[in-house]
């Protein structure tokens, strides 16, 4: 398969397993229902601003979620290809993409949801599926997820704390030129021959009805589980701890992996980020208004999350708080 052909295949199958419902994940209701009971409602609100690293929820928390919820993806998507496969004979041709379709979907799907356990901010702000941002990030997820080399690398040089802040000043073109690009290619050339080979291996099973099936069930299970560990274990990675060293040593990798991955603008955001003072650090701190707080009591209470009276007490205490 030739490079043109297997990124047309990936932004296919991207921009298709996006359109299925379900797939695209809401991060305010999904960080609330997983972590609800966790962290008080006060803390909750805090979660939904900052993300639950920066509202300093336990990393070991955070990790126990990330590894029921691949446990439950890793079952959906099981059964979803146990019940795509057990049409054979004449219905093999229609199967064979839905279960492709089907498996990417919700391999995006936890993909999403790991990242806001592990701080990613909302992709969805304006609802675009084809923005460059959420193609980047939503790529390099299947990359680490694929375990494409270098990956993993760059994942945990945009996710860790020692970067994120100052990464926020490379234009968005800069940063699409810099990082992401090369990285899109070489996923983009990974994954579409990885396609091809799993479409051929359960197009195979699926010729036999029922038993076919079973064969299409083990084969999902037995990718999707080690894929979402792949992409746990790298974002764990990144907020536990992560050093300048660590930053030193995945920037290293990356462009050992990737030639055509591009430093000349990055150059002077590395130095930021190795030079970085002490008082810089201290003035990362996020503050937030009276009203963006009201704004996520609001979604928690439309949710269901809190009550009227709980909602209205928290209201008289914000707007009591401003006028001091």
């Amino acid at each position: 398969m030739s490079s043109a052909e297997a990124n047309t295949s990936l932004e296919i199958i991207l921009t298709n397993a996006l359109k299925v419902p379900g797939v695209k994940v809401n991060r305010t209701e999904f960080l609330s229902k997983a972590l609800h009971e966790y962290v008080s409602y006060n803390d909750l609100v805090v979660v939904l601003e900052n993300g639950p690293i920066e509202a300093g929820v336990n990393v070991n928390t955070l990790d126990k979620v990330a590894k029921s919820l691949i446990e439950k993806r890793t079952l959906q998507s099981s059964g979803a290809s146990f019940a795509a496969g057990i049409p054979g004979g004449l219905a093999m041709a229609a199967t064979i993409p839905a279960d492709t379709l089907q498996f990417y979907g919700v391999s995006l799907r936890l993909a999403q949801e790991l990242a806001y356990l592990f701080g990613y901010e909302d992709l969805w702000d304006d609802e675009r599926i084809d923005g460059e941002r959420v193609r980047g990030e939503l790529t390099l997820f299947l990359g680490v997820m694929f375990s494409v080399g270098g990956t993993a690398s760059a994942l945990k040089v945009l996710s860790s704390k020692v970067a994120q802040q100052v990464l926020k000043k490379l234009p968005q073109k800069a940063l699409m030129k810099t990082i992401y690009y090369p990285i899109i290619k070489k996923v983009a050339a990974t994954i579409g021959v990885k396609i091809t080979k799993k479409t051929f291996a359960q197009g195979i099973s699926k010729a036999i009805p029922l038993i076919g099936g079973v064969i299409s069930g083990g084969l999902t299970y037995a990718s999707m589980k080690p894929m979402g560990t792949r992409l746990r274990n790298t974002l764990f990675e990144s907020v536990n701890n992560y050093s300048k060293e660590d930053f030193k040593k995945d920037l290293q990798e990356m462009k050992n992996e990737m030639p055509d991955f591009i430093d000349a603008e990055f150059t002077d955001v590395e130095d930021d980020i190795l030079n970085k003072t002490t008082e810089e650090k201290n003035n990362n701190n996020t503050s937030f208004s009276a009203a963006d707080e009201l704004l996520k009591y609001k979604q928690l209470l439309d949710m269901g999350v809190l009550t009227q009276e709980e909602f209205d007490r928290k209201k008289e205490e914000l707007l009591f708080n401003t006028t001091l």
